[in-house]
């Protein structure tokens, strides 16, 4: 979870330390300010989670700088400390003014702590709710189409224009492209996404059934009808049907589907009275409908209607660039389902994937992957871990895993070893810890690249510069397509760059970001990197926060917070 910042403002100097080390004991950042203006100027430029103020100040006092907070930033709380002669006034703030609460000078620890935590609490549930909308957001963006090569940038593109509007929408392409997962994220990026989601198979049912499924039956209206029963049409009102394989319909039913389409209401099986529907169409195949048409076996009024914005589909083997992240996906997908001991693809066995045509595209990449862990009996899928038809031998294939993860001409065979710029007995001791205690092979990698005298901070940041700027050149430089691939909001994804675009690139952020595995977000690899070097600096001190605070170059204040944030035993 983020750290929340409290902005201390007193004209007291001998206030601050006392109320920053209480605090940043507790867990929260703190930025001090020692009048009204300076607090003011310091508020707009930073993130502020909640304003503790002094309420006497000789420059700017605290009332003025409450009316402003509240005037910028009404969610913002903001705490008061009175002394004995404006207790009134604070009262009075805190009634008419919107402050959330008063605190009289001197005031005993557990009270400051229980109002800091109270006036926080709203603002951090909402965070909360927010972070979930996120997580159950992304189950269905863009982002839960896996790739990031030139067709598949190319199709983010339309979805995003297509999805907020009603169009209906033709989805083709082979079995096992993803075809209903398009269908997902159009209908979780419209201003449907409230409403429901239905999908029916058109080939795995008779037509008789499918009348039925599609638009319900009322009672008695064939054998069997003891009740009447609504039909998808209607259960998707307000939100999205997905028709898929509608290439098999029957023509009967395509008469039916397209009168539907046309008036924008139906009777069921065996009724007559007239329903009005609100349904956007999603419909997929993986047939020609316009050879279907010129063969007589698809109405063509009907594909015209259906084929308002059509979608197509690459194969997998049309993008092998994204055969890695794919790889990846399904790899982090299983693992904890097969309790597998293997955890990546052996160079080999990558090398035959890409070897390989994929008829059954990616729901046969997924398959494979399952397979490999089921029968892995080691650390890696090896080779004959895969099934017959991909297990051949191909004379010279090549693994492209670092161009496809990060744009670069590099091809890649065999895993990289990487030379360290040192050889000191901690930079040492740091990479022995990481491959004894099994952590992953990219950590182990990546924290041998690391310079000795190199800070906690500054490793995290040649990181995260490292995947940024690999990832912007990737995307050709779309910082949209780039925040989406690393895991970040947009805004986000621009702060951060602002931060490194002025900068001259170093050797060091490339060799990092290339340890990275595709697909991993950038949040979890800095804070994977960050757990394995405060561990090993534990390790190398005996579990002493202190000297360990001094071996990673932070404040030693700081060092249980950053336990906590990763619940991390120092005794252990």
């Amino acid at each position: 979870m983020t750290m929340e910042t409290i902005l201390i403002v007193d004209d007291e100097n001998n206030y601050h330390p006392t109320l920053t080390a209480l605090f940043r004991h507790e867990g929260y950042a703190t930025i001090s300010a020692y009048s009204g203006n300076e607090a003011w100027g310091l508020f707009q430029k930073e993130d502020v989670d909640l304003v503790l103020t002094d309420v006497t100040m000789p420059d700017g006092d605290g009332l003025e700088l409450l009316y402003r907070v509240k005037t910028h930033k009404p969610d913002i709380p903001v705490i008061l400390l009175s002394a004995f002669g404006t207790v009134e006034l604070a009262v009075g703030a805190v009634t008419d003014g919107g402050a959330f609460y008063f605190l009289e000078k001197p005031c005993p620890n557990e009270k400051m702590l229980g109002a800091v935590a109270k006036a926080l609490a709203p603002g951090r549930l909402k965070r909360q709710n927010q972070e979930l909308r996120s997580v159950l957001n992304r189950r269905y963006s863009f982002g839960s189409l896996i790739g990031k090569s030139k067709p598949m940038l190319e199709l983010y593109q339309v979805l995003e224009r297509v999805a907020p509007t009603r169009a209906n929408v033709l989805v083709t392409g082979e079995s096992g492209t993803g075809k209903e997962l398009v269908a997902q994220a159009l209908h979780y990026n419209s201003p449907r996404a409230e409403g429901p989601f239905v999908a029916v198979n058109c080939s795995a049912l008779s037509p008789t059934l499918l009348e039925s499924e599609l638009f319900g039956h009322e009672k008695g209206a064939f054998t069997d009808a003891r009740q009447g029963r609504a039909g998808r049409f209607e259960m998707a009102d307000g939100g999205s049907l997905f028709l898929d394989e509608i290439g098999e319909m029957d023509h009967s039913l395509q008469v039916k589907l397209l009168r539907v389409l046309q008036e924008r209401r139906f009777e069921r099986v065996g009724g007559s009275r007239s329903i009005e529907m609100d349904v956007r169409l999603i419909a997929a195949t993986n047939r020609d409908l316009k050879k279907e048409v010129a063969a007589g076996n698809f109405r063509e009024d009907l594909f015209y209607r259906l084929n308002v914005v059509r979608l197509e589909l690459p194969a997998l083997r049309e993008r092998l660039d994204d055969l890695p992240l794919l790889v990846e996906h399904f790899l982090k997908k299983f693992i904890e389902y097969e309790r597998s001991a293997a955890r990546a693809l052996s160079p080999e066995a990558l090398r035959l994937m890409f070897a390989y045509s994929w008829p059954g595209n990616v729901r046969e990449l997924e398959n494979v992957i399952e397979r490999g862990l089921v029968l892995a009996s080691g650390a890696e899928i090896l080779p004959e871990d895969l099934p017959d038809d991909i297990r051949q031998p191909v004379a010279g294939a090549t693994v492209p895993f670092a161009e496809a993860a990060y744009g670069s001409p590099a091809m890649v065979a065999q895993p990289r070893q990487v030379v360290s710029p040192r050889g000191d007995d901690y930079r040492e001791f740091r990479s022995g810890h990481f491959a004894s205690n099994g952590d992953e092979s990219w950590l182990t990698q990546a924290v041998s690249a690391l310079p000795e005298e190199m800070s906690l901070d500054e490793a995290v940041s040649a990181l995260e510069e490292g995947l940024i700027r690999s990832t912007l050149a990737a995307n050709d430089g779309v910082q949209s397509q780039a925040a989406a691939v690393l895991g970040l909001k947009k805004n986000v994804f621009k702060y951060k760059w602002d931060k490194y675009r002025s900068l001259e690139p170093t050797p060091l952020a490339e060799e990092l970001a290339l340890a990275v595995p595709p697909g991993l977000a950038l949040p979890s690899a800095l804070e994977a990197l960050e757990e394995c070097l405060l561990r090993a600096a534990l390790e190398k001190t005996g579990g002493v926060q202190s000297q360990a605070a001094d071996i990673l170059g932070i404040k030693k204040n700081l060092m249980p917070y950053k336990l906590k944030k990763f619940n991390i035993d120092p005794r252990a």
